[in-house]
């Protein structure tokens, strides 16, 4: 079994599709986990576009980065998500074995009416799908 971390800043959208995705499609060949630099709250578009896909991450909390590395976790993939608007903060992981990073964009800037943020929360909610069953192609 594999152990991934996906890492963003706030750990409250991106990094928790990805962690979802990854339960949902890997299967047991995956421990999936996610964490962040500086945790928040779950951006509620978030919720509401997962759950269009069956996933519920209404009682998810976040998750520290450091608290991970303090207690001496480690994973085979560390998976940075970041966009290219916080690439320099976004966190690595010393734990980790392979380091691959997905610059994604980060929902939280969707703008314009509660319409418009949800469709560019499930385009970017789509990209990680995407991405994910890339990833899990690419390990056969």
């Amino acid at each position: 079994m594999q152990k991934v971390l996906f890492v963003c800043v706030h750990n409250s959208a991106r990094s928790q599709m990805a962690e979802a995705y990854l339960r949902k499609y890997g299967g047991k060949r995956f421990i999936a986990e996610s964490a962040g630099l500086e945790p928040g709250e779950i951006n509620p578009l978030v919720v509401e576009v997962m759950k269009e896909e069956g996933i519920d991450l209404s009682h998810k909390r976040t998750s520290s980065v450091y608290e991970f590395y303090k207690e001496g976790r480690s994973y085979d993939f560390v998976i940075t998500v970041c966009g290219k608007d916080a690439a320099e903060r976004c966190p690595i992981f010393p734990g980790g074995g392979r380091h691959l990073h997905w610059p994604l964009d980060d929902p939280s800037k969707a703008a314009g009416t509660h319409g418009e943020k949800l469709s560019e929360v499930r385009r970017i909610r789509d990209e990680i799908r995407l991405k994910v069953q890339s990833f899990l192609g690419s390990l056969g």
